[in-house]
């Protein structure tokens, strides 16, 4: 039997307008990459592979929990929200979200377009699902453990294969992930089979609830 942890990165700069300011962490998200990792190292078998995405909040988040990675795949990155936001308002009329309960109404309506082609993005949605699960699928082998440090559009797609979800269901399993969250799957000749999602356990103290974010 195998093991494959995916870990959503620590919280970026939430307040951003592009992709590119996003991609970085905030004071916070370090804080919560440390916590995870000094969490792991008391709790957690070592891995036989690190695996990241190559975007920044990656690369600080896997350094922040003490890890270097094996291999940095690009496969693993995020899906470019910031572009399909712009295709939703160019194509269908539908302003960028302004609020959490504006993104909570946008993410699905956005995945819904991706999926149908009716916006396109970076990358088509089947790009995405495809890059994604050819990655995973070359490093999750039953026998090895894997932690791979990616981001949450990565990690509900994951889950949409794993547990057969309609694309409205992975845009609501989406919504919830905390940031530096792990989430366990185990791995058989028989297939993938989720064991934990959406963990937190770094942050269960409750003088740490502030830093259980989302966003």
């Amino acid at each position: 039997m195998g093991e494959l942890y995916l870990v959503r990165h620590g919280q970026a700069n939430s307040g951003a307008k592009t992709e590119e300011d996003y991609d970085r962490l905030s004071d916070l998200g370090h804080r919560q990459a440390q916590l995870l990792g000094a969490w792991m190292r008391d709790h957690e078998a070592p891995f036989d592979q690190v695996l990241a995405g190559s975007m920044r909040r990656h690369r600080e988040t896997a350094q922040g929990m003490g890890y270097t990675p094996d291999i940095t795949d690009p496969r693993l990155n995020e899906m470019e929200y910031f572009a399909l936001a712009r295709d939703m308002l160019t194509e269908h009329g539908v302003n960028p979200p302004s609020t959490p309960e504006d993104f909570a109404t946008h993410m699905p309506q956005t995945l819904a377009a991706w999926e149908q082609a009716t916006i396109k993005g970076g990358e088509p949605f089947a790009t995405f699902e495809t890059r994604i699960m050819a990655a995973l699928s070359e490093a999750a082998k039953p026998g090895k453990r894997v932690l791979c440090v990616t981001s949450g559009g990565v990690i509900s797609m994951v889950m949409r294969v794993a547990l057969g979800l309609s694309t409205d269901q992975m845009a609501h399993m989406l919504l919830p992930i905390y940031n530096s969250s792990l989430h366990k799957f185990r791995i058989r000749p028989e297939g993938t089979f989720l064991t934990a999602f959406n963990a937190i356990p770094h942050l269960d103290p409750p003088h740490l609830a502030d830093h259980r974010t989302n966003l």
